[in-house]
Formats: structure tokens, C-alpha cells, sequence
């Protein structure tokens, strides 16, 4: 029996997402028995900034947080900026954090937490240039590989996606976390 047997994950994000932050922990979680699901306020085929294209599955104003055991967020400048403008796909991001479900976050994608009020003493790390808004929204921003805190998984770039695989495949597995909060 695989890890996340059973386990449902929803990655979101719209046009302009960073490929790699897509694909990579897609096949991690994918590999270790968890079924994906694209969630996005866009539809049809979403085009990342290098190229890679990837189907919809549902669209965020239709998708529960309640339906999903854990959510994604790979960044992208684009997408991380369009997003978090997107009043349902903050809302939604919200939802993860009450409800206590692990969240993994990488470079850009950082920045819809801040709009879904959900960093204020919690500890992460981002792409560098979202340290002073992530600061500002009341988070303790480091620069690491791979930060966990209760159940919140967070990387930098692509080139921590290893080690942030990992982490996100094992927040993933234990489930909901008590200081995982809005």
C-alpha cells in the first residue's frame, strides 16, 4: 500500500505556472498513490511559462476544499499574481487552512496566502523577492530548502523540489494538523 492510498490532492493554479512546480510534485504524489486534480479559475488547457501544458479538471468556483485531503500551489510569477486576485481561489486556499489539511506552497505561490489571511505567525519560505510581503501579512519568512510548519510545506525554487517533494508526500500522509489554521 502506497502512502497516500486513498488521499485527494488539489493543485491550483491558472497560466504562467512554473513547470517544473507543476509536473514535479504531480509525480510525487501521484507515485506514492494519490489521486490529482487540477483545480483552476480558468478552463480547458492551461499553458505554464515554459511551455507545458495541462487540462483542467475542475473549475474553482464548482471545487469543495472539503472534497481534497491536502492542496498544492506551485508558483509562476503570472500565475501566483493572477491568483491571488481571484476571490474564489483565495477562498478556497482559505478553506485548506480551516479546515487543518496540509498545504504545500513553492516560489510564487506564496503570494495568494497572504491574501487568504493565512501566514500571521507562521514560519516559511518563498522565491526571495515575497519575504517582505509575506513579512507584512505577519509570517517568519526564512530562507531554507524546505520549511514545515503544522502541516504547511514550503520551498523557494525549483531547484529545492527534492526536498520539498518529500516533505509535502509526508505532511500529506499524516493528514490534518491541529496548527493548521486560518
Amino acid at each position: 500500500m502506497a502512502a497516500l492510498d486513498g488521499k485527494k490532492v488539489a493543485f491550483l493554479l491558472t497560466n504562467g505556472y512554473e513547470d517544473s512546480e507543476l509536473t514535479s510534485p504531480w509525480e510525487a504524489v501521484t507515485e506514492a498513490g494519490a489521486e490529482a486534480t487540477l483545480v483552476s479559475p480558468e478552463s480547458g488547457t492551461l499553458t505554464g511559462k515554459k511551455g507545458h501544458e495541462a487540462s483542467v479538471d475542475q473549475a474553482v468556483t464548482d471545487a469543495d476544499a472539503g472534497q481534497f485531503d491536502a492542496l498544492m500551489l506551485p508558483g509562476g510569477v503570472v500565475n501566483g499574481d493572477k491568483l491571488r486576485m481571484d476571490e474564489d481561489a483565495v477562498a478556497f486556499t482559505k478553506a485548506f487552512f480551516e479546515a487543518g489539511k496540509p498545504v504545500g506552497v513553492i516560489c510564487h505561490g506564496g503570494w495568494i496566502l497572504t491574501d487568504a489571511d493565512v501566514v500571521r505567525g507562521r514560519t516559511l519560505t518563498s522565491y526571495p523577492s515575497l519575504k517582505t510581503d509575506l513579512r507584512n501579512a505577519g509570517a517568519e519568512w526564512v530562507d531554507e530548502e524546505v520549511v514545515v510548519d503544522q502541516g504547511l510545506v514550503s520551498s523557494r525554487t525549483p531547484d529545492d523540489l527534492p526536498a520539498f517533494n518529500a516533505k509535502l508526500v509526508e505532511e500529506i500522509g499524516e493528514g490534518r494538523h491541529q496548527g493548521q489554521t486560518a
